[in-house]
């Protein structure tokens, strides 16, 4: 799945998460010497991390969405960031140290695909990591707009049969790419919101399955929607704190 959206957009509506996530992803995914390619890298929040470790000229990132390849690209000088699906990876052979896809794999065609290739551009003894947010427990940034909207329209499809975005699932995901001594964790991140237009104003723009859902609403649902999503989180200000699965493996 490729973001037709702009690079802004996405920041407003998951970047205050993926950034405070990246941290934690990268030290876990084995980010910490050599080579590292950032899969599905979006705008860059974890490219930004991987720079910051391990310098631009160690790091390479790719991206399906043009707006996001030229939002990092003009974000990281010096960073060999490419338009690609994770399925068809433009590198070599065990080219890096490590190969990490933070909140991308729920959006790859083929998972299992996507991990493959990823496992075939990391050198022997490298790692291969994933992270994807906890859709099936409830611990999403954006599960309470998906509560939300499953109360007021059973027939809604929300994330939370993604891939890896249940318990284990990304484990068994990697180990059918191929990986080995795979284990998993779990990593969290949180935003702090002075008050509810600031939490729902993102959902406005149409960014991933939850945006495209607001946006597809009429008035009066989308109304209806926001009034019930009010209704479920605290009084403002508030924090929400969400929870990702992470998973790795050794190539």
């Amino acid at each position: 799945m490729a973001f037709d959206v702009a690079a802004e957009s996405y920041d407003r509506f998951m970047g205050r998460y993926s950034q405070q996530l990246a941290d934690a992803f990268a030290g876990f995914g084995g980010a910490e010497a050599g080579r590292s390619l950032d899969v599905g890298c979006g705008p860059g929040a974890l490219t930004t991390e991987l720079v910051r470790r391990l310098g631009p000229e160690a790091v390479s990132a790719v991206d399906p969405s043009e707006p996001f390849v030229a939002a990092a690209r003009a974000r990281h000088p010096g960073v060999d960031v490419r338009v690609a699906p994770a399925e068809r990876l433009p590198f070599a052979d065990a080219t890096f140290d490590a190969a990490l896809a933070q909140l991308v794999v729920h959006f790859i065609s083929d998972p299992v695909a996507g991990l493959t290739e990823m496992a075939r551009v990391t050198r022997p003894d490298g790692v291969v990591a994933a992270c994807v947010w906890d859709f099936a427990g409830g611990r999403a940034p954006i599960s309470t707009f998906w509560e939300a909207a499953r109360q007021l329209d059973e027939g809604v499809t929300d994330e939370s049969k993604l891939a890896g975005a249940s318990a284990g699932h990304l484990v068994e995901l990697l180990a059918a790419a191929g990986l080995r001594d795979v284990e998993e964790a779990e990593l969290v991140a949180s935003s702090a919101y002075v008050s509810f237009d600031e939490w729902w104003e993102p959902y406005t723009l149409g960014v991933g399955p939850a945006g495209g859902y607001a946006k597809s609403l009429g008035e009066p649902e989308r109304a209806a929607l926001r009034d019930r999503c009010r209704e479920l989180l605290p009084d403002a200000p508030f924090t929400v704190t969400a929870v990702a699965w992470a998973a790795r493996g050794v190539a």
